[in-house]
């Protein structure tokens, strides 16, 4: 896969809508710690594992650190494109659909509305639907751009995090995947947010878990303490009470992905006032071989997203 072929894949795997966008702001929140820690101290390998139970503030420390810097590298991967059903739920409609993400973005099937089948005329709508996306490889195009800019937003708040967020280690706790270690984080007062993708940072605070021995985040509880405005309020606002819960697990082979979130916000864009109330599973996932193509997506689709595809 050449460099364009990975800056594309990158975009599918990381920033695929949205909604990813906003969880790779929040699943990497604590990462002041790693820029707080002094310059030229060495780092263990791993993190030990206390015979008390909890951490010591060095191991706290290097656990967080640890965590954070494979989320910033696994929200880069390009190289473990997958397929899943994701199951959607909003104020007005529920939804399943069936995603493949490709070199060329995401493509999705609509499989269920309301939990439950379609039906033959919306079926026919879907098939329709795709087989113009096969005549129409513009549409595709435009689809992978949108994914780009979400990838470049991303990146400009994953620059940010080392500045926006305090946070502090509280304790061993219970998971349904087990013990974890629990840390809470709050705004750095000393940072400015340089631009609207990091401004809602500096009001929002929350808790992370962390499994210790993977070294990854389990679940990110977020909220906003204050209205955030955007453009002086002209462009928009997102208000006080707003909260956003991310799940994370190893959903085979140690690759780890977002299998719930849930966001429950209120908020004004100009001067239209919305709620971006939103709840999302993700589950079977499977892996896609690296460079398939949104044609090739589509072909997958169609039969049932088998494990390989043909080149």
């Amino acid at each position: 896969m050449g460099q364009d072929q990975n800056r594309t894949a990158a975009a599918a795997t990381a920033s695929g809508s949205v909604l990813r966008f906003i969880a790779l702001i929040c699943l990497v929140t604590g990462a002041s710690l790693a820029a707080s820690q002094p310059a030229g101290s060495s780092v263990p390998s791993s993190v030990p594992n206390p015979v008390s139970g909890a951490l010591s503030p060095a191991q706290a420390q290097l656990l967080i650190n640890r965590a954070l810097a494979n989320e910033l590298r696994a929200a880069q991967d390009s190289m473990h494109p997958m397929s899943y059903t994701l199951h959607k739920i909003t104020p007005h409609l529920t939804i399943t659909k069936q995603i493949v993400e490709t070199k060329d973005g995401d493509v999705a099937r609509l499989t269920s509305q309301f939990d439950k089948p379609l039906s033959v005329a919306a079926e026919q709508q879907e098939e329709t639907r795709l087989d113009t996306l096969l005549s129409n490889p513009g549409m595709q195009h435009h689809r992978k751009l949108s994914e780009d800019a979400d990838t470049a937003r991303a990146l400009k708040v994953l620059r940010a995090l080392p500045y926006a967020f305090y946070y502090q280690y509280a304790g061993p706790t219970d998971s349904p995947l087990g013990k974890v270690e629990e840390f809470t984080f709050k705004p750095n007062p000393n940072f400015s947010a340089p631009d609207l993708e990091t401004q809602a940072l500096t009001e929002m605070s929350g808790e992370v878990l962390v499994d210790a021995a993977q070294e990854r985040v389990t679940r990110l509880d977020a909220r906003l303490d204050q209205d955030v405005d955007f453009g002086w309020g002209i462009l928009g606002r997102l208000n006080k009470g707003g909260w956003i819960r991310i799940d994370q697990a190893d959903v085979g082979g140690n690759r780890w992905r977002i299998v719930h979130f849930k966001m429950q916000m209120r908020g004004r864009v100009v001067f239209k006032t919305r709620v971006f109330d939103t709840s999302e599973d993700e589950s079977g996932f499977t892996p896609v071989p690296q460079g398939t193509s949104y044609r090739q997506a589509i072909q997958m689709l169609r039969v049932g997203v088998p494990k390989t595809a043909d080149k």
